[in-house]
């Protein structure tokens, strides 16, 4: 009697540790799905793209002249897609935030960051923890091309159940980077690129303008330029010091923000 019962026991304990494994093996493929599901479509609608950095610049738009110790470079600012990034970029710039301050990062002749008050990539003392948790501000028609300005990110708020429903927050600062490009030359990568892209004026936009697809809908973009590319390049292609305790590579010889001032876009026409 006692053995019949010992064998029910044993097989009903394998029966529950089956079940139980059934039930993580299942909860795991559900994640899994979900996430491939979501990846990529929470801001995008490929049909009702809207490509404004290819499109006129509005006479009267908001400007940023940012003069470094290489160069001016100009962007148009994009309020209504970004407001508080942008509005927090205003506010900094008019009070002199960005005045003499450094690119503390600059990466293989793909983009720069810039807005720290040394070449580690510090924030002020005492810099207020809202400045430093801008929610990403992520809009389909706005993509990482060349020239984009970009904020950079700080923190994230998120945990296995956010991550599973798509519902975590990531945040900017006051810091800001400005995009060159990839290397597109290589047809392989061209041919996975377009296959990858979704849409077929999107790749070819990021062909034609240059550009870093894989930070696409990834970073708040609030700018685009319009005039210092060349700027950008020299930048970009610095010559750089090793890696720093922060993970940063700055410049081996420092180049600085010497100041951003805002105005507004006239064309040569008018």
């Amino acid at each position: 009697m006692r053995k019949i019962q010992n064998t029910k026991s044993k097989t009903l304990s394998r029966l529950g540790i089956f079940l139980i494994g059934m039930s993580v093996i299942s909860f795991i493929i559900f994640y899994v799905v979900t996430m491939i599901s979501n990846q990529g479509y929470h801001y995008i609608d490929i049909d009702t793209l809207e490509f404004v950095q290819d499109q006129e610049i509005p006479e009267n738009a908001p400007v940023a002249v940012i003069d470094t110790s290489l160069g001016e470079i100009r962007a148009v600012l994009y309020p209504e897609y970004a407001p508080e990034t942008v509005s927090q970029f205003i506010t900094l710039a008019e009070s002199g935030y960005y005045d003499n301050t450094y690119v503390f990062e600059a990466k293989n002749d793909v983009y720069f960051a810039a807005g720290s008050i040394d070449n580690l990539g510090s924030l002020p003392e005492n810099t207020p923890e809202s400045q430093e948790r801008l929610p990403q501000e992520l809009h389909q028609n706005l993509w990482t091309f060349r020239g984009a300005l970009c904020a950079v990110n700080t923190a994230s708020d998120t945990s296995f159940t956010k991550r599973l429903f798509k519902t975590e927050t990531y945040y900017t600062g006051s810091r800001f980077m400005l995009l060159n490009s990839v290397d597109f030359s290589d047809p392989e990568f061209l041919e996975q690129f377009r296959e990858a892209s979704g849409s077929e004026e999107l790749a070819d936009l990021f062909i034609e303008k240059g550009g870093v697809p894989n930070f696409a809908q990834q970073m708040t973009v609030f700018g685009q330029v319009y005039q210092g590319f060349d700027v950008i390049q020299e930048i970009c292609a610095a010559q750089l010091q090793e890696e720093n305790t922060q993970g940063y590579t700055p410049p081996a010889e420092d180049i600085l923000i010497r100041s951003v001032r805002i105005s507004e876009y006239i064309s040569e026409n008018s």
